[in-house]
């Protein structure tokens, strides 16, 4: 028998594929050497398999600075900066937000999860903006409900390829987990995958790109990314969903573009009603650097 197959079978609390990276690191050993998944076993060879104990499920803070918008007792706003992960995952274990603000104030530990503390909704690695966090439990709970009765307003402003022949329009197309790549999102066939909206307006038009607003009435994952992609106007900068291999003519907006450090989108709009005391919260974030720069530069072809 195969070492993993026999190895799965005497340690069916790990899957096959946990086995094999176990094989691949050499942590099990065939006669007190390392040796490979396929190796086909032989009677009285003696297996050893050393298994590492499962990483901790507690966020280590860290203290990373962070541009805070709003803060009181129960809600913490912030601006995050294109480039930094929202909460850990796959390859992205440390220098989060997460763990930046779990150093800012400590007594989120625990609030919504312990990998996630604090995290209401999530802006993705290469995007800009405003994202709200709860301190405490019941601000998390009550902000969740929000979300979910779709009363929190998020406006988002980027940059597309392309120049979309209406000045507005509504993309009500369902979504899923691309079945080719466990990093993408796709639009579903009818009648699967979830159901999301984004409603669009163009702001500005240049040649062969356009500046747009966005509004969510939905939050699935790579939403606007993956909706604008549908209707043939990926994001500037979206390597994931075709931003980024279409080549300008333009020497200096190649070297903007080069420096985007992200996607051209930026989380520029954030309301809701704060979760204990009710009040109307409405933050805005103006355009970053990276972004503004291009505006800046497509403004000034038109003069």
């Amino acid at each position: 028998m195969r070492l993993d197959q026999w190895l799965c079978a005497r340690l069916p609390e790990l899957s096959r594929t946990r086995i094999k990276t176990l094989i691949d690191q050499g942590r099990v050993r065939l006669d007190d050497r390392p040796t490979k998944a396929a190796r086909r076993l032989r009677a009285g060879e003696r297996v050893e398999a050393e298994i590492p104990p499962p990483p901790s499920e507690d966020l280590e803070p860290e203290p990373i600075a962070l541009a805070v918008v709003f803060e009181d007792t129960d809600v913490l706003v912030v601006d995050k900066p294109a480039g930094m992960v929202t909460h850990p995952g796959a390859g992205h274990r440390t220098g989060t937000l997460a763990a930046a603000a779990l150093a800012h104030a400590p007594e989120m530990a625990g609030v919504g999860g312990p990998r996630r503390p604090g995290i209401v909704h999530r802006l993705d690695k290469g995007t800009s903006g405003l994202i709200v966090l709860a301190k405490t439990q019941r601000a998390y709970d009550a902000l969740t409900a929000q979300l979910a009765r779709r009363r929190v307003t998020r406006r988002y402003l980027c940059l597309v390829h392309g120049t979309p022949r209406a000045a507005e329009g509504v993309i009500d197309r369902p979504m899923i987990r691309d079945p080719r790549s466990r990093v993408r999102m796709a639009v579903a066939p009818a009648g699967k995958g979830r159901r999301a909206v984004t409603r669009f307006r163009v702001l500005e038009r240049f040649t062969g790109l356009a500046f747009v607003e966005c509004h969510l009435e939905t939050g699935r994952t790579h939403q606007i990314r993956v909706h604008m992609a549908s209707i043939g106007h990926p994001l500037l900068g979206d390597e994931t969903y075709g931003g980024r291999n279409r080549r300008q003519s333009d020497p200096e907006l190649e070297r903007l573009l080069d420096r985007l450090e992200g996607v051209a989108l930026h989380a520029t709009g954030l309301a809701f009603a704060h979760p204990v005391t009710g009040a109307a919260c409405e933050f805005v974030s103006p355009l970053p650097y990276r972004i503004q720069g291009v505006l800046s530069h497509l403004r000034s072809r038109l003069s």
